[in-house]
């Protein structure tokens, strides 16, 4: 009986004394163990498993949000600049949506739903209403009358008048409120992995709930900072190309 319960604990005791993650030392550098500031070779290590699909995932999520949100806001703003009553309940609706915490809308369209890319697509969407279509009217509405009147007496239709004047010089209205809208969504994405297991707010709920392990919390967060630096940077560079003559108006 002894000599069976010592061969059955041998394996266990045998067991024991090997480490718990097999390997972890020659996987992992000195700096990763001790957790200092930052280890490139952890970034390095991974980058092609961790880092990249996130911010892969990060970027879709932020550029479908600020797509949607954009034809939906431009189609608000162009009524509403038609027909002036719809400004209103517009801007009830959209203020309503934009001061819910992004947490809380999160979690109640879970329920309706799901914990799919559709929920939180819905939710981000709904963050750039307000920005887009404000910007947007405004735009429009400072388009000066004179201007508009030159149009007309050149036989423009009001189809025609939007489309080569009202539009173009709402632009950098317009391209003012992209800036704004893709740097919120780019932050609000972040909290998406509540419901929706993508983006850059993955490997950063992950570091934080790992000590926090500080090197991909500054890599993570450091890649949403520098997407968000990137994205505005990129249409100012747009509003620049598109609109010369506000360039020749300051040179």
């Amino acid at each position: 009986m002894a000599l069976a319960a010592l061969t059955t604990t041998g394996p266990l005791i045998a067991a024991a004394t090997e480490p718990v993650i097999p390997n972890y030392a020659s996987q992992s550098s000195s700096c990763e163990i001790h957790n200092h500031l930052f280890c490139t070779s952890w970034v390095t290590r991974n980058w092609g498993p961790v880092l990249w699909p996130a911010l892969r995932d990060h970027i879709l999520l932020a550029l479908v949000a600020v797509g949607i949100g954009f034809a939906i806001a431009m189609t608000l703003a162009l009524a509403a600049h038609r027909y002036g009553w719809v400004e209103r309940p517009t801007t009830v609706v959209t203020t309503i949506l934009y001061t819910i915490p992004s947490l809380a809308l999160f979690e109640l369209l879970a329920a309706p739903v799901g914990l799919n890319v559709f929920s939180a697509e819905i939710a981000l969407v709904s963050y750039t209403l307000l920005i887009l279509f404000r910007n947007i009217l405004a735009g429009l509405r400072a388009v000066p009358t004179e201007v508009l009147d030159a149009a007309e007496g050149m036989g423009m239709s009001r189809g025609q008048a939007l489309l080569r004047v009202e539009l173009p010089l709402a632009l950098p209205s317009i391209v003012a409120g992209l800036r704004i809208a893709i740097v919120t969504i780019i932050a609000l994405s972040t909290v998406v992995y509540v419901i929706y297991n993508r983006g850059l707010g993955v490997p950063i709920h992950t570091a934080l709930g790992e000590g926090p392990f500080k090197t991909e919390l500054i890599a993570a967060g450091g890649l949403a900072i520098l997407l968000a630096l990137l994205a505005d940077g990129l249409l100012v560079l747009v509003q620049r190309a598109l609109t010369p003559w506000s360039r020749a108006g300051t040179s």
